[in-house]
């Protein structure tokens, strides 16, 4: 898609500021009512879904040109896609989130894209990776595990641990803590290593679209060499861009995060949790596992409009309200350790608040980054709970950065981490 192919949408926006807030049903007190990070931070309009759709109508009309402001207001959206659900369930059936994905990638591609953004897509050139370190070291993570490395071995299944696992030694422990259990339950798993590339996940969301095909197309390759059937990974941006993104590209393989795997075998039996984990944790959902980690259906139908007003969609068109994300095996899992007692946030489930590291902001935008994070960290300390838990290596380094950053004192884990302690 295009830009341009948004401009019935530009037009049909009621500037209703729903995009701002979860929906009205849904909150329980003022201090944690909004949705978008972006907008309440700067706190003017035009940082909104609202304010992007009349900026975008605005450049594409020719009634602006693209200014440094033009460009913060693309870029700061984390594309978390939380105005996506509350357009969606609230008032329209418009596609905000996809809207500024193309008004990113559209800047990109007029030479308007940001300089932090352009020094980690430089470095992808060389290296297929997101992160600061050479992609000859990818598979030192695993070193000691005993797991299969494809292609030179084979198996049907593949774990994909990520930029952020494969290099970051403070989340590096929960990858290697997924890779046993899983072989401790009997589940035959395979590795990449340094053949393993960026899912493109980050990319796409910064707006380099050539560089996510490529990238995409790269790991696509490899597992069809290797013969794999179905993709592992405890990372929810990797998710994502395996679940929702790949398949357009030709990706026919199943996808699962560690979370849905690790329900599954506790479930069945097949790993039993012993050990007492005394301790009150809230649950935290990464937008791209939750939200976004439904699959989505792409609509290719026809608008009508009846009496030159009533608008009509011919087939019906779907509506992806981020309601059959990944939410019940995480829960589903915590709640299975001894000793251990979950608590909800106010904003849980498609209506979560973002950790910060989405879109790009972290690379660009530090301080909002972090802030945001503070924020999620701010409602994690009202629940009552002693630790935040996710199950995305991204949001779990932002909260641990914020927290560094302010001072503040709060455990962060990941669901596996949990699982490895009771086991």
């Amino acid at each position: 898609m295009a830009l341009e192919d948004f401009a019935a949408e530009m037009d049909r926006c009621s500037q209703c500021s729903y995009c701002k807030w979860i929906p009205f049903d849904h909150v329980k007190s003022w201090r944690f009512a909004k949705n978008c990070p972006s907008v309440s931070y700067y706190n003017f309009n035009s940082y909104s879904a609202r304010g992007r759709y009349a900026v975008a109508r605005s450049l594409l009309h020719g009634d602006s040109g693209v200014s440094e402001t033009v460009r913060n207001i693309a870029f700061t959206c984390m594309t978390c896609g939380s105005c996506d659900v509350s357009c969606k369930i609230c008032r329209y059936n418009l596609e905000p989130l996809e809207m500024v994905r193309e008004l990113k990638f559209k800047l990109v591609e007029d030479g308007q894209g940001l300089e932090a953004h352009r020094a980690a897509i430089a470095a992808l050139h060389t290296e297929p990776r997101s992160s600061d370190r050479s992609k000859a070291g990818r598979g030192d993570w695993a070193n000691g595990l005993d797991v299969r490395r494809l292609p030179s071995e084979k198996t049907e299944v593949l774990f994909h641990a990520g930029c952020r696992s494969s290099f970051d030694r403070n989340v590096q422990p929960t990858a290697r803590a997924a890779v046993q259990l899983l072989k401790e339950a009997g589940v035959e798993i395979g590795i990449l290593g340094d053949r393993e590339a960026c899912c493109g996940g980050r990319v796409y969301s910064m707006g380099y679209r050539d560089e996510f095909v490529r990238l995409a197309r790269a790991n696509i390759a490899a597992w069809a060499e290797a013969g794999v059937k179905t993709v592992m990974t405890s990372c929810a941006d990797g998710y994502h861009a395996f679940k929702r993104l790949y398949p357009p590209l030709g990706s026919q393989v199943e996808v699962l995060h560690t979370v849905q795997v690790l329900d599954r075998l506790i479930r069945e039996g097949r790993l039993t949790l012993r050990s007492t984990v005394p301790m009150t944790v809230t649950y935290h959902d990464p937008c791209h596992l939750g939200r976004q980690g439904e699959p989505y259906v792409p609509w290719n139908g026809v608008e009508k409009k009846i009496k030159a007003q009533i608008v009509v969609y011919e087939p019906k068109r779907p509506r992806n309200n981020g309601a059959w994300g990944v939410y019940d095996p995480p829960r589903n899992v915590l709640r299975s350790i001894p000793g251990l007692e979950l608590v909800e946030m106010e904003r849980t489930r498609e209506y979560s608040w973002c950790c910060g590291a989405g879109g790009g902001v972290r690379e660009a935008y530090p301080e909002f980054s972090q802030w945001t994070a503070s924020e999620r960290i701010a409602e994690a300390k009202a629940s009552g709970a002693q630790a935040i838990v996710s199950a995305c290596p991204w949001c779990e380094r932002n909260f641990i950065d914020s927290l560094a950053a302010t001072g503040e004192r709060m455990q962060v884990f990941d669901v596996v981490d949990l699982v490895r302690k009771a086991v």
